[in-house]
Formats: structure tokens, sequence, C-alpha cells
């Protein structure tokens, strides 16, 4: 568990530690909070993003923080009247840094939510956290009062794909490969025909991995063999071992990192392809966190 206890580049707070050090130590209470402090930039209704569309490319958590200290700066007890502005996996991100900063073992997972869109998989990032017997999935963007149909405070990942709350995006895949559901089931909406299918499920497998090693990037970075043309070959092998660590196998886990580590076409090696809705196309580097002049 300590690896996931550890901060990543991503989660670090920086300059803000006393910020998360004063948030509570539970899911449920940080998610009370983050969500007066941070509104989705479709979802949230509470912004006028057109001005602010930049935030939506907030990589670190420490960049949400600085913005947020200079903008108010108060206790997030206080809401914001102009909360930052991010998506599914800045939520995600805020709270895994948050347990992580008291000491939970926690980590960001990406895939597909049922109880988001009726009858599709919409792309999702969810909180996955250890409370000390097993792992938790958690939805802190969402209020747990508000009629969903689920508890996002515990949302089961047992059972088949199609069938359970939240699905991580190699067992989609896994699944789609063995015909037992369909890519155009999956995607960003249902009404973007673009962003969905088999294509983006499998590069979502690229994402949901790399979370897991900590590097924690935004929804629409890309690097290696992503893209409409990827690696599907590569993608059933990587999924598998996603599927089974997720089942206990400690060697599966242990292969998965080794892999990720040494082999380009699954780590990003400090630098990714941003193609963000907020109009940004470029080059950044992981490093030093510089992004190049839009193409």
């Amino acid at each position: 568990m300590e690896r996931w206890r550890e901060h990543t580049a991503f989660t670090d707070p920086g300059a803000y530690r006393e910020v998360l050090a004063g948030l509570p130590g539970d899911v449920a209470g940080v998610g009370r909070l983050l969500r007066g402090v941070l509104t989705h930039y479709v979802y949230g209704g509470r912004v006028d993003v057109g001005q602010r569309w930049e935030e939506i490319d907030h990589r670190w958590v420490e960049a949400m923080l600085a913005t947020d200290a200079v903008r108010d700066g108060r206790e997030w007890s206080v809401g914001r009247s102009e909360p930052l502005v991010g998506c599914c996996r800045d939520f995600a991100l805020l709270t895994v840094a948050a347990l992580r900063e008291h000491g939970v073992a926690a980590r960001t997972r990406v895939g597909f939510a049922s109880y988001l869109s009726a009858g599709f998989g919409t792309d999702h990032v969810v909180v996955e956290y250890w409370d000390g017997r097993r792992w938790v999935w958690a939805d802190t963007q969402l209020d747990p009062g508000g009629g969903w149909g689920v508890d996002p405070l515990d949302l089961t990942h047992a059972g088949p794909v199609g069938g359970v709350a939240f699905s991580g995006a190699s067992q989609v895949w896994l699944a789609i490969r063995a015909g037992r559901v369909r890519g155009s089931d999956f995607g960003v909406a249902p009404d973007l025909p673009m962003m969905r299918g088999g294509w983006l499920v499998r590069d979502y497998v690229w994402l949901e991995v790399a979370h897991r090693l900590g590097v924690e990037t935004l929804l629409w970075d890309s690097w290696g063999a992503m893209g409409r043309d990827g690696d599907s070959v590569l993608a059933d092998e990587v999924a598998g071992l996603v599927v089974a660590a997720d089942a206990g196998d400690a060697g599966a886990e242990e292969e998965l990192a080794a892999w990720f580590w040494r082999d380009e076409r699954l780590n990003p090696g400090g630098r990714v392809f941003c193609a963000s809705p907020s109009g940004y196309r470029g080059w950044v580097d992981l490093v030093s966190r510089v992004a190049q002049p839009r193409l």
C-alpha cells in the first residue's frame, strides 16, 4: 500500500500542504468541502467558464491550490462564489491528494460510469482508496444525496460490465474484445458520436494504467501507442494485467509496473500531447511543467 500513500508529482501540494492537512481525512468529508471549491466545466452550472477555460488544464494539485489561494485563500469550509473550474479527474485527484496527505492509500481510477447517462458508459474518473479491508471506489464530484441511483461513496465493482456503477477502462476493453458489450456504448457523451467507441476505450486503458502508476494525466493527453490506430494487442495484454491486479494478483501488479516504466509505448516519458476542450493543442513537458505554444 505504501506506493499509494505517497504523493506523486501530480498530487504533491508543494507550498500549499497546509490546505490539504486542514481537510478531513475521510472521503465523505473531503468531497463535501471540495464541491464548494471546484465545479465541473460542463455540468457544474456555477460559473461562466468561457472566461476561465485555462483552469481545466491544471495538471497539478499545487497549481489548483495556487489558483484558489490567489483568488480566495480562505478555508475550504467557506464556499467559493468563483470556484475552480475542472472536470471529474480534478475532483478525484484533489480527493486522492487529501487522502494521501492524511496517510491513506488512494489512487485515481479511469473508466466508465453507468449512472451519469442512461444506457451509456460515460468516461469518468473516480477515487479508489484502501479502507483497511478492501479497495473502495467513490465519486466525490457527486452529492451523495442527489438521487443518483447509486451510492457515490461506495460504487460496487463486482459483476459484469454494464451491470455495475463504474467499470475500469481495462475491464470494459476486455469485454469489448470478447464481444460481451459494444464499444459504441462507451465514450465521452451519448450525443458526441466522434468521441465514443472501442478506440476511445482502448486509449483509456493507457490513461487507467498511467493513473494507477502515479502519472495522473489529463483525460485529453495522449502519448505512445494511443490514437485511432493504436496497438490493440498491447492493450489486451496490459488490460489483462490490470484486471488481474484488481483481483489481488500481486505478481500482475508488479509486472504491470515494471512494464509501464520500461516501455515507451505505455508511459509518457515526460511529455504528452494535449488536445484540450479549452482549445489548447500542443506538447507539454511534464518535468519542467512548461506547455509549448499551441499548434
